[in-house]
């Protein structure tokens, strides 16, 4: 029987398999307790441990948004692994955490790793915050297709309609996962531009990304 006690066991064993088995059970557990307990993970001696602890911060960290900020800051900025600190990136990104937004233009600015990168611009996304715009035109100029196609549906899943210029260009751009990404984040942001670019991308010679475009297209 899972109860925060063998948890509890399972968390605080030398074994780092135990550890994580630990963090896994916590899902089980009454969400109050299971972020108390999910804590002194974040900063295991173990990468594997980190990066469990890490992602389960979102939605744990709902219990106390103030604590699990600090916690994530922590982690994005002091982290050995890259993998951890990209999973910090995202759990700031679910967690809605607005006055982390400088924390990640900061490492996206300090990183050449893409995997982070793509991280931070898809939390951004989540984010909401309006500050974001500037650092997804920057990702937009990415030589990473993977996140520059973040970026784009980063853009439309921000809101603002000043993304529209800055997304238009891409309807020749010759990725066509780039220009399907294109058609739903228009489709999010809408208006007499965003249309038209539809209207230009149904006629696409890739059969997703017209199809996508059509979609999008109001009835």
């Amino acid at each position: 029987m899972i109860n925060p006690e063998s948890v509890q066991q399972l968390l605080t064993s030398e074994d780092y398999g135990d550890r994580i088995k630990g963090l896994n059970q916590l899902r089980q557990l009454d969400p109050k307790s299971a972020f108390v307990m999910v804590q002194p993970l974040v900063r295991d001696a173990n990468e594997r441990v980190r990066y469990a602890a890490v992602s389960q911060l979102d939605p744990l960290g709902n219990q106390d948004l103030d604590v699990a900020l600090d916690l994530l800051r922590d982690r994005l900025f002091n982290d050995s692994e890259l993998d951890v600190k990209a999973a910090a990136a995202d759990a700031i990104g679910g967690l809605k955490l607005r006055a982390a937004y400088e924390n990640l233009e900061q490492v996206y600015h300090n990183t050449s790793d893409w995997l982070l990168q793509l991280s931070i611009v898809a939390a951004l996304g989540e984010l909401g915050e309006p500050r974001g715009l500037e650092l997804l035109k920057e990702a937009l100029t990415s030589d990473n297709g993977l996140v520059k196609a973040s970026a784009v549906s980063a853009l439309g899943e921000l809101g603002n309609p000043e993304a529209i210029p800055l997304l238009i260009p891409l309807v020749t751009d010759q990725d066509w996962q780039i220009r399907y990404r294109l058609a739903q984040a228009l489709g999010r942001l809408g208006g007499k531009q965003a249309q038209e670019t539809l209207t230009t991308l149904t006629q696409d010679s890739v059969e997703q990304v017209a199809k996508e475009a059509k979609q999008n297209l109001p009835t």
